[in-house]
């Protein structure tokens, strides 16, 4: 999973939210991008008291669309989500 430029992948951006808010947010927001067929996408939920970033993972562990996620290397206020490929019959 290495993204050479944000800026072609869709992004979520959790600054403001609260833990319940947030947790719905994130699983449409996957859920919407594994139907669009994005393999790739960005949840940035900041640093601050961790709140956010702690709630981001939890949901991203339990959500089966979800093959694999990351803190960025480069900013540990975000957080690069890989889906699972969307096979259709």
């Amino acid at each position: 999973m290495i993204l050479t430029s944000y800026s072609h992948v869709p992004s979520l951006d959790l600054h403001g939210m609260d833990r319940d808010y947030a947790k719905i947010l994130i699983n449409e927001f996957i859920e919407d991008n594994y139907k669009l067929r994005n393999e790739e996408v960005l949840i940035i939920h900041g640093n601050g008291t961790g709140v956010i970033k702690k709630t981001t993972q939890e949901v991203l562990k339990k959500n089966k669309l979800v093959e694999a996620f990351k803190i960025d290397n480069f900013n540990a206020g975000t957080t690069i989500v890989k889906i699972k490929k969307r096979f259709d019959k």
